[in-house]
């Protein structure tokens, strides 16, 4: 009985002893998970507090860099103030416009200059400053002159106008902000040496030679293309008045600068080449090609007219035009179209390739002349035409291969103008 007892007490002992390292066992392996766990927290929480250092790090560096860039913008309102306050008095406006006052046109440098000028003295609701940078950008084309175009846009953001300035006008990672209305500068093709065909890349409306874009709706954008009363480009026909005015061209040789712009193919001429009219030097720009001519002689479009732009020192335009029908091949568009691009771009130059833009003028300078317009948009009046009465040859192969089919524009009203002949 008594091994009995002893048995069952060692049964019980042992159950007793599994349990509780049983128990044991479960609480070691709570504790683990827990310390585990607390580990885990303890990591994270470390990484949150670099991740926060970084950012406090980073916002640092940012606020350094704000302080440094407005205390330039701080520099730049002194030096601002400064000249404001050295033109209140109005001695130098009143200087300028008195100077100015003996000039019969301004160039669109000079009325940016009298804009600027005007706004720092009479301040930015001066109308006589919105209205001198308005003729800035009339007088203006994007090719040469695309920092005053930029610098009346903004002039007249800053008084106060609803105008559209455009894109690349403004510092890097800025945009227009779009407006209800426009100033009046476009892409102005070669007529007057501007850009390529990029209207969806900037804010100045686009225009082209047919359809809802085409010239009869060029006076919706434009309102000198529709209600100009000095249009170019012109029936020529008869009687003329005989013109007095003597006119030459001293042409150089430079290197081929050639481009597509999407309306035309355009040569940009280097300094040097010159036109004197009544022995008044204009400087070539550039040189472009319509297909069929603009002008028209009694009714009568040439198969092709190149427009020979120049710009004298005032600013004032004058086209020479030469006009070409179907015959033999022509050596010098031989040259150009060689060289031409065949898609819209920018301004190629290839090496070793030179032109004179004499070689595509006639040996006579008989011309008929008028006062006329850009034709192109926005279409400025005051530009002098002098269509060549000598017609220059070119192959119908080479008519053919000119990558525009159709790029004038129509002819328009005389409205009374007289045409001399020289």
């Amino acid at each position: 009985m008594k091994r009995i007892l002893i048995e069952v007490f060692l049964a019980l002992a042992l159950v007793g002893t599994g349990v509780f390292g049983w128990m044991n066992w479960q609480q070691n392996q709570s504790e683990q998970a827990k310390v585990a766990g607390l580990t885990s927290a303890a990591a994270e929480a470390t990484q949150k507090s670099g991740d926060v250092a970084k950012a406090i790090q980073a916002a640092k560096e940012e606020i350094e860099a704000e302080r440094e860039e407005m205390a330039g913008v701080k520099a730049k309102s002194q030096q601002f103030d400064a000249v404001k306050a050295s033109l209140a008095n109005g001695t130098t406006l009143a200087d300028l416009e008195s100077a100015y006052k003996t000039q019969k046109t301004l160039s669109a440098e000079r009325q940016l200059g009298l804009g600027a000028l005007r706004m720092l003295t009479k301040g930015n609701s001066d109308p006589a400053a919105i209205e001198a940078y308005k003729k800035a950008l009339e007088l203006s084309d994007w090719k040469s002159l695309k920092k005053t175009i930029c610098a009346a846009q903004i002039g007249l953001a800053a008084t106060g106008q609803k105008v559209k300035v455009m894109e690349d006008c403004l510092p890097v990672g800025t945009t227009a902000e779009p407006k209800e209305a426009h100033a009046n500068v476009t892409h102005a093709d070669a007529s007057k040496g501007a850009p390529q065909k990029t209207a969806d890349k900037h804010t100045a409306p686009h225009w082209d030679y047919a359809g809802a874009k085409g010239p009869d709706r060029w006076g919706k954008e434009f309102p000198t293309c529709g209600k100009g009363q000095s249009q170019s480009p012109l029936n020529i026909t008869g009687p003329f008045a005989k013109s007095s005015t003597s006119v030459s061209a001293d042409y150089k040789v430079g290197p081929l600068k050639i481009l597509n712009n999407g309306h035309t193919i355009q040569i940009n001429v280097p300094p040097g080449s010159k036109l004197r009219i009544d022995s008044v030097p204009f400087d070539l720009v550039q040189f472009h090609f319509r297909r069929p001519s603009e002008d028209q002689i009694n009714g009568k479009p040439m198969a092709m007219v190149g427009n020979f732009v120049h710009r004298n020192a005032a600013g004032k335009l004058a086209v020479l035009s030469v006009l070409f029908e179907e015959g033999n091949e022509n050596p010098g568009i031989k040259t150009l179209w060689d060289n031409m691009p065949p898609q819209e771009g920018p301004e190629v130059a290839p090496e070793g390739i030179t032109f004179n833009p004499a070689n595509l003028l006639p040996r006579e300078f008989n011309f008929y002349a008028y006062e006329g317009s850009l034709t192109t948009p926005p279409c400025t009046e005051g530009v002098s035409f002098y269509v060549l009465k000598s017609i220059v040859n070119i192959s119908r192969e080479q008519i053919n291969a000119f990558p525009f089919r159709a790029n004038a524009r129509p002819v328009q009203p005389r409205n009374g103008r007289v045409i001399t002949s020289g």
